[in-house]
């Protein structure tokens, strides 16, 4: 029998092999007697993690795995019967004969690898938005999920809402005549209406202050290039560094194209570019505006989505009235006959006259019973979650291909150029110096090997 020691290592290499892998048993062959709770372990358990295992605790929650225990405390008190790890390549070593599913809420440079380990490990996984770090992270965690064949799930919750739905069916039944255009906008990074977010276009800091006694700084890294310690990146800002974090696009951007994607049934697009406030090395740009095209599909018209962010925003349409203004989020579906507008809590027709005369789609899709409760019922054997990796692997990198044409072509003395997409080959016809941002490089310890 392998050492504990060898089956780390084991784990930690996994994660990364591009090759074809060997997956164990799968959580999903085993069945459940009635009212049976599922044993989960959570990669997480501060932050956002903490409302994530409120979506679950209807179940057995009995690992817990957080690399600062301050920002954990309370999850560690509410579940004070699972037990505590900092390291989850140990705490999948030691559990992985106990438990049937994994959570995975941690900095997104960290998602590919954590939940990789547990896809291994024939386990369900959630894991948050978005699903990876990089373009080829997402490919190749979508395949491994399909080949284990377990449940899982990403964290965008607004797919399971009945707006979702509606937006759905508004474009079933043609309330807008064909869609060419859609803007999506968001007032991330800098400060929102809900106070401040996180900052871009920094420098990196130089200070190097105590990294504090309940932080595992280097665990927090895991992956990432060696850096020292400072607030500027832990326990929030890190989605603004290029290391750590997927700006504006990833943070948002799962959330914004889901409906669209869903409605206008949108493959990989064929094409993306940018432009942007200065970009540098460390951080993203304070604000953005990326441009996909997307190719017919069927009956349907080619698409233009215009992704803006940092406080920028579209025009404001002729079909709104006067005094009405384009708020900080939201999202324009353009029809031929009409616009369908949503402020993120509610989606109306524009104009007026067009939404007196036709009220609401015919109600033809199911409901959600919940985000969680999907994927709770899918480990169980039951139907594919609505945002199982099947779907979000496709969408988080569409979404990403966004912030590689920010990354690779606006860089100072560099044009604007148009990135041509091969979603197939995984290239960029005609700019191979952009493929390097499909991937990153992974710190020692952590590459395969």
């Amino acid at each position: 029998m392998p050492t504990r020691a060898s089956r780390r290592r084991f784990l930690a290499s996994a994660a990364t092999s591009t090759a074809a892998f060997t997956i164990l048993p799968s959580g999903s062959a085993r069945t459940y007697a009635a009212n049976e709770k599922l044993n989960i372990a959570a990669i997480g358990a501060g932050g956002r993690a903490a409302s994530v295992l409120r979506g679950v605790d209807s179940e057995n929650i009995v690992g817990l795995c957080d690399v600062d225990e301050q920002r954990a405390a309370e999850s560690f008190a509410t579940y004070s019967r699972a037990k505590r790890y900092k390291d989850y390549r140990v705490m999948l070593d030691e559990l992985h004969g106990s438990i049937d599913a994994v959570i995975v809420a941690t900095p997104d440079h960290h998602h590919f690898h954590a939940s990789m380990a547990a896809l291994r490990l024939g386990k369900h996984v959630y894991c948050e938005k978005p699903l990876t770090h990089s373009v080829w992270e997402a490919r190749q965690l979508t395949a491994a999920a399909r080949d284990a064949g377990v449940a899982t799930q990403m964290g965008n919750q607004a797919q399971a809402s009945k707006d979702t739905r509606r937006v759905q069916e508004f474009i079933l039944d043609n309330a807008l005549g064909p869609v060419r255009e859609v803007h999506i906008w968001t007032d991330r990074p800098g400060r929102g209406l809900d106070g401040e977010f996180w900052a871009q276009g920094l420098a990196r800091p130089t200070e190097t202050p105590e990294v504090p006694t309940t932080l595992d700084w280097d665990l927090w890294l895991g992956p990432a290039p060696e850096r020292p310690y400072n607030p500027a990146y832990v326990p929030f800002a890190w989605r603004g560094w290029w290391d750590f974090g997927t700006g504006a696009l990833g943070d948002m951007g799962c959330h914004y194209f889901d409906p669209v994607v869903r409605a206008l049934k949108l493959g990989p697009p064929s094409s993306v570019e940018a432009t942007s406030t200065r970009v540098n090395e460390e951080t993203y740009p304070q604000g953005s505006l990326v441009t996909y095209q997307f190719p017919a599909r069927g009956s349907m018209p080619a698409v233009t989505l215009t992704w803006y962010d940092g406080g920028l925003r579209p025009s404001r349409p002729p079909a709104f009235v006067k005094g009405d203004l384009i708020g900080p989020n939201g999202l324009m579906l353009v029809g031929d006959d009409g616009l369908l507008m949503s402020d993120w809590d509610d989606w109306w027709l524009l104009p007026d006259e067009l939404a007196k005369a036709y009220g609401e789609p015919p109600k033809v899709l199911p409901r959600s019973p919940g985000h969680f409760e999907e994927w709770l019922q899918a480990c169980r054997g039951g139907d594919p979650a609505g945002a199982c990796f099947d779907f979000a692997g496709p969408l988080t990198e569409t979404v990403l291909l966004g912030n590689i044409a920010l990354r690779g072509q606006l860089r100072e003395g560099q044009t604007q150029k148009r990135l041509i997409w091969d979603a197939e080959g995984m290239t960029f016809p005609g700019s191979p110096e952009a493929e390097q941002f499909l991937r990153r490089e992974y710190r020692k310890g952590w590459q395969e090997g």
